[in-house]
């Protein structure tokens, strides 16, 4: 190839730089079988170098490079001792889960053949045998079978895809369309499992156990009339796999496409044969990462080849990942028929070129708000937590969340508050929107009260605030900054590692006062600094916002709010204030109560801090009150101790200054 960049290594040997790339569209699909991978590994390598996407792989590359190297370090570490107390370990492992096998189910799974490209075909029948993908130049969804013979597949970008084949046909998406065949495939399938599990659109998992049973019947049959109802009922072709368990019969489904099936048996000798020569790549939740962490530090290939190096996997991984490679050695998995499964969360999210215009992000945000109210209405659900995704330009992920303080669903509510948590974020270029709805009102999980829902304790302990303390009329001037070292940490599934905001940044930074609280984040220590003569507001690695009293000074979105009151003025109150500090953390959570308001929701996050603010004075007041009652007790001893000698009278009028007048409880004195 023209313009082919190549390198000697002295000895008079070629380097192909592009042969160390590792990039997703080599992986081998369905169809893909007599592809010239390293053709199709040199044309994106070329294609994409220089790039923003390329910058961004060879950082990803060189972080797991770093990873397989501390790996190969721990290895090495490892003794002949530690290797024998680990393969003990391997081994129980093992004989625990090989007693968790289960044969006596028999689970199909199906899988459609090139879904979105083959209901393009139906809709459009002179794309029948060209080379097709659906997508654009920016991104592929899928391609067809002619078009997988030159490489071509699924998230692609799309001038890659037409580099490998020329005479590509782009098709634009259609999700409506995709959408009502793939309910008409899930009609077929509940005739034999009503309670299927959908992967997808396009895939279903089924446990046809009873129906083999019902109609006596082999499981082969099974998965033939199947197939032959969902192509009578869509005129679409599909592929299954059946398997003693989910995990087998995905990966049988994938043998004979298109248009196949494959049967595994349900006999343990017949899975472990099976398993021997099995790709790792073939098992679900075994990615490019894994796989290559796997095959570089310790040599495995095949799914076999895990029990072989168990001993390994059992002192370099945590026990969850262990174990699930010792089943993946084992040929086991989930074999149970959920009944009832609740949704956590329900989302939408559209891929499209780079752009930095207002006007058609929120075109994209429409668009994703009605498809996504459209699909909580389908299922009856009403969420409070609403999650905006942006990948920008340069492959930065970054995720935004606002906890909402009613449960919505509709198209109008979604976007309103779509809209603040992008505005948030703007300017920037976007090659990626998403929305999710989650907290759902019929989720046990999410059932939790309002943050700021007053509870009975409350109620009864809000007198404690009409007592008297030694600081009664002060106390709404302070400051509750705490001097106590606040463990705080940042959920790092929220952003990507590629951090866009620099935690340095000096625009974020506070005026340097006489108190600092020490806030602790992962291995480091930033000392958010707060004036003795106001609260300013910070931002450190994530944090904002020291909580103050119900105002703040500083610019807070564009506006200006300013506090008179002198902060930290009573030693005395500051030393009681050992309570963790109110943040935001990452700007939108708050650190206290776990309730994520984003900064432009002023208002809402102006009530929360009264809300907390009044919380930690009740607990102030209660504190006080107590410390003082027991003060009051110690001396009351020794003024009993001191007046033994008095008259009768006396210590009677003693014994009724014990009692607290009724209207103590209700007038501050």
């Amino acid at each position: 190839m023209e313009g082919t960049e190549t390198k000697s290594d002295g000895n008079g040997d070629v380097v192909r730089p592009w042969q160390s790339y590792h990039t997703v569209y080599t992986t081998a699909k369905a169809g893909m079988e007599g592809v010239d991978k390293e053709k199709v590994q040199r044309v994106v390598y070329e294609m994409s170098k220089g790039s923003k996407y390329f910058q961004n792989e060879e950082r990803k590359d060189a972080y797991i490079k770093q990873k397989i190297d501390n790996l190969r370090i721990h290895c090495a570490k490892l003794t002949q001792a530690d290797l024998s107390n680990y393969q003990k370990v391997a081994d129980s492992r093992i004989v625990e889960l090989e007693a968790s096998r289960d044969l006596s189910r028999i689970w199909l799974h199906v899988d459609m053949d090139a879904f979105y490209a083959a209901v393009e075909t139906l809709s459009n029948p002179t794309l029948k045998g060209k080379p097709m993908a659906v997508g654009s130049m920016s991104m592929l969804s899928t391609a067809n079978y002619e078009a997988r013979k030159f490489g071509v597949r699924a998230a692609m970008p799309g001038f890659i895809a037409r580099k490998l084949c020329p005479e590509l046909i782009f098709v634009p998406t259609d999700f409506k369309k995709y959408n009502y065949y793939s309910d008409l495939t899930r009609k077929v399938f509940q005739r034999y499992d009503p309670n299927f599990i959908a992967g997808s659109l396009d895939e279903a998992y089924l446990d046809v156990t009873e129906v083999c049973k019902e109609r006596n019947v082999k499981s082969e049959e099974i998965a033939q009339v199947l197939r032959a109802s969902v192509y009578e009922e869509t005129g679409l072709t599909c592929s299954a796999g059946v398997a003693p368990n989910r995990l087998l019969a995905k990966v049988c489904s994938d043998i004979n496409k298109p248009n196949g099936q494959y049967i595994l048996p349900n006999d343990r000798m017949a899975v472990m044969t099976f398993i021997s020569s099995l790709p790792i790549r073939k098992i679900g939740g075994i990615g490019k990462v894994t796989e290559q962490i796997l095959k570089e530090v310790f040599g495995i290939n095949t799914c076999e080849q895990m029990l072989e190096k168990s001993s390994y996997l059992c002192a370099l991984f945590s026990q969850s990942s262990a174990d699930f490679f010792l089943s993946v050695g084992l040929g086991l998995g989930q074999t149970d028929s959920p009944q009832v499964r609740f949704r956590k969360s329900i989302s939408n999210e559209r891929t499209f070129s780079a752009t930095e215009d207002e006007v058609l992000l929120h075109k994209r945000l429409v668009e994703l708000a009605e498809m996504l109210s459209t699909d909580m209405q389908k299922e009856g659900l009403c969420g409070r937590t609403l999650t905006l995704k942006l990948k920008t330009a340069s492959f930065e992920v970054r995720t935004r969340a606002v906890t909402l303080q009613k449960y919505i669903s509709s198209s109008e509510d979604i976007l309103k508050h779509a809209q603040k948590l992008l505005k948030a974020e703007l300017p920037i270029s976007v090659r990626l929107l998403g929305l999710r709805v989650s907290q759902f009102n019929g989720d046990k999980c999410s059932a939790m009260s309002d943050p700021t829902q007053k509870t009975i304790t409350n109620f009864i302990t809000l007198g404690d605030i009409n007592r008297n303390c030694s600081y009664s009329s002060d106390v709404a001037d302070h400051n509750f900054v705490s001097n106590a070292e606040t463990d705080l940490s940042i959920d790092s599934r929220q952003t990507s590692q590629l951090d866009w905001r620099d935690p340095f940044d000096d625009n974020h930074s506070s005026d340097v006062g006489y108190q600092s609280c020490p806030v602790w984040q992962n291995d480091c220590v930033e000392e958010v600094q707060t004036s003795s003569n106001g609260a300013t507001s910070s931002n450190y690695i994530g944090f904002t916002e020291v909580l103050g009293s119900t105002s703040f000074q500083g610019q807070f979105e564009g506006v200006n709010v300013k506090n008179s009151s002198n902060f930290l003025e009573d030693e005395g109150l500051n030393s009681c204030c050992q309570e963790k500090t109110m943040l935001w953390l990452n700007d939108y959570k708050c650190s206290l109560c776990g309730i994520e308001l984003p900064p432009s929701f002023v208002e809402e996050r102006l009530e929360h801090s009264d809300f907390h603010l009044a919380e930690k004075l009740q607990k102030e007041e209660s504190r006080t009150r107590i410390h003082q009652t027991s003060v009051t007790q110690s001396r009351g001893q020794k003024d009993v101790i001191t007046r033994q000698s008095k008259s009768k009278k006396q210590k009677l009028s003693q014994k009724e200054c014990r009692y607290t007048p009724i209207d103590y409880f209700f007038v501050k004195k």
